[in-house]
């Protein structure tokens, strides 16, 4: 299956990462891409998108599904394990390959399923798809840590520009991967023209290997200004965490996720850099450096 994928159909495109990876999908010229949409969602797309409205039955999503090379899910948590039923549709419309909702912290590794026991669909899904590689659909897992540049601009990472505030866990020293929005897409386009070398495999990708100390510092440096730092631990930033997720309250897992990276336990992997074998190069991504990237981030605050 050395034929690049070139009919793909996209679940969740209205989302975060499901926009990110539609921006891409539609930069690349050799993709066509269908949008599968819910006939109940008042998502709207450019107008130059081919959208495909369903009820999400099995057998409206086997019609959508039909000659499709590839499906790319970027559902969120509340579907994770909806996922299964995609899979299943996918492999009976003689789909080559399915792309799971991963786009986060690894998804293997334990300690993270752990510190967010949702991700414990994820890897549910993982091992669904497994079994159905004797059906001939592939599949190609994508953990890419955390948004950086998306991180940054929302305050996601703990970085608030406009009020030059910074929540730095553990003294900020640990080290771990991210990842810019243009890496992620392209390592989606990738993945889809080099279907061979990435099918049945779980890969991690990154943009930039960092800490919270240097992040901070290439702030104050773009920025001209000392920045007000809060100081945090990793155990009071998870207490708060599973404490908010027990009342109900589900910025909790927020919490949790960022752990993901921040906390100071190195059971968890989170330099991909150095803990996995990233497939940078397979994927044909060039990366930013963490100075470009705050430079080109703080360009739209101005």
């Amino acid at each position: 299956m050395s034929t690049p994928l070139k009919d793909v159909a996209l679940i969740g495109a209205s989302g975060t990462i499901g926009k990110i990876i539609l921006e891409a999908l539609l930069a690349s010229p050799d993709i066509n891409v269908t949008v599968i949409s819910r006939n109940t969602s008042d998502a709207t797309f450019p107008p130059n998108v081919n959208v495909r409205k369903t009820d999400f039955s099995e057998s409206d999503l086997f019609s959508a599904f039909k000659g499709q090379d590839a499906v790319v899910s970027a559902v969120g948590a509340t579907a994770f394990t909806e996922q299964k039923r995609f899979i299943d549709v996918a492999a009976h419309a003689g789909v080559k390959r399915f792309i799971p909702s991963e786009f986060s912290a690894n998804t293997l590794n334990e300690p993270v399923r752990q510190l967010l026991p949702l991700f414990n669909q994820k890897k549910e899904v993982l091992d669904y798809l497994k079994s159905k590689e004797s059906f001939g659909l592939t599949w190609t897992g994508i953990a890419t840590a955390l948004l950086f540049d998306w991180g940054l601009t929302s305050g996601f990472l703990g970085y608030d520009i406009p009020n030059r505030t910074a929540t730095i866990w553990d003294g900020g020293d640990k080290r771990f991967t991210l990842v810019n929005e243009r890496e992620l897409g392209q390592s989606v386009i990738s993945v889809l023209k080099h279907p061979q070398e990435t099918a049945n495999k779980y890969i991690y990708v990154s943009s930039v290997e960092t800490t919270q100390k240097e992040i901070l510092q290439a702030l104050e440096g773009e920025t001209a200004s000392k920045w007000k730092v809060i100081d945090t631990t990793s155990d009071a930033q998870k207490s708060e965490g599973f404490k908010r997720l027990g009342d109900g309250d589900f910025s909790g897992a927020f919490i949790l996720v960022r752990a993901t990276s921040y906390a100071n336990d190195p059971a968890l992997h989170a330099n991909y850099a150095t803990d996995k074998d990233l497939s940078n190069d397979l994927l044909g991504l060039e990366p930013e450096s963490v100075k470009q990237t705050i430079k080109r981030v703080l360009s739209k605050h101005e």
